[in-house]
């Protein structure tokens, strides 16, 4: 074979590939939204009949089940690769805080996907979303629309022996390590005395990062990779001891988001 026939070979590979990326990354969206939908009533009315702590049970089951579901099929898809099976370890641990960086929408149901009976906080425009609100609603996930509320709400979470998923920076990372990190995660654990399990949250593409539209296509695959970082013990009440605390979680993340930056 010639290098011309080579070339328009390879040009035709690289189209098909490319008609296929596009196929299977539209499919996908469409297969999530109708996912949501079709959730929406059954959430609503079990919301209704259900005791609080029934629907958070149900809710959280189908969290789980459905998002372990929706990324098997964006695997064979051949449109995401995933290494999540370092959070499998979690199940059945003791109540915790689970601290992961935050690079895009995607991280809170990596996380939920794998742990049973995660609690999520959850910013209010989630809580009001026709497509994840009511779901997220009959799961009893947190709603950090004031500062009081939300410290109590994931105490008792905690105290409740359920996994507490937080996010230190409070949104997506915008700098090229982290955000700084909130106070907020340190009077949590302090006032329930629960340790604080870093997660570090690896991608290759920048794809629902901030200001990223959920229909502007990525190149794909898109690599998710989660890891188990240090777990802290839970501070004192303090304020020197939280003003500590947020210091050495800040320069533990700084420390390893550049070191897995650096190796990959």
């Amino acid at each position: 074979m010639s290098d011309a026939h080579r070339k328009i070979g390879g040009e035709h590979g690289r189209s098909l590939e490319s008609v296929w990326q596009g196929v299977a990354f539209y499919f996908a969206l469409v297969v999530l939204a109708l996912v949501c939908l079709a959730w929406f009533p059954f959430a609503l009315v079990l919301r209704c009949v259900l005791s609080v702590d029934a629907g958070r049970r149900v809710g959280r089951a189908v969290v789980q089940r459905v998002w372990h579901m929706y990324f098997a099929l964006l695997r064979t898809l051949g449109a995401c690769r995933f290494d999540l099976t370092e959070l499998d370890s979690l199940a059945g641990e003791p109540a915790m805080i689970l601290a992961p960086n935050h690079p895009c929408l995607l991280d809170a149901l990596l996380i939920a996907s794998r742990v049973p009976d995660t609690c999520c906080v959850m910013k209010g425009d989630v809580a009001g979303n026709v497509f994840l609100g009511p779901g997220a609603l009959l799961a009893g996930y947190i709603v950090n629309d004031t500062p009081v509320g939300l410290i109590r709400s994931a105490v008792a979470e905690l105290r409740r022996g359920s996994p507490l998923l937080l996010f230190p920076e409070g949104t997506r990372t915008e700098s090229a390590s982290v955000n700084p990190l909130k106070g907020g995660i340190a009077l949590i654990a302090a006032r329930a005395q629960a340790p604080v399990q870093t997660l570090i949250i690896e991608t290759d593409s920048g794809f629902l990062g901030k200001g990223w539209q959920i229909f502007r296509k990525p190149a794909l695959p898109i690599t998710y990779r989660v890891t188990l970082g240090r777990r802290f013990a839970p501070p004192g009440r303090d304020h020197a001891a939280l003003q500590a605390f947020i210091g050495e979680l800040q320069r533990f993340y700084d420390g390893e988001v550049d070191t897995h930056r650096t190796r990959d």
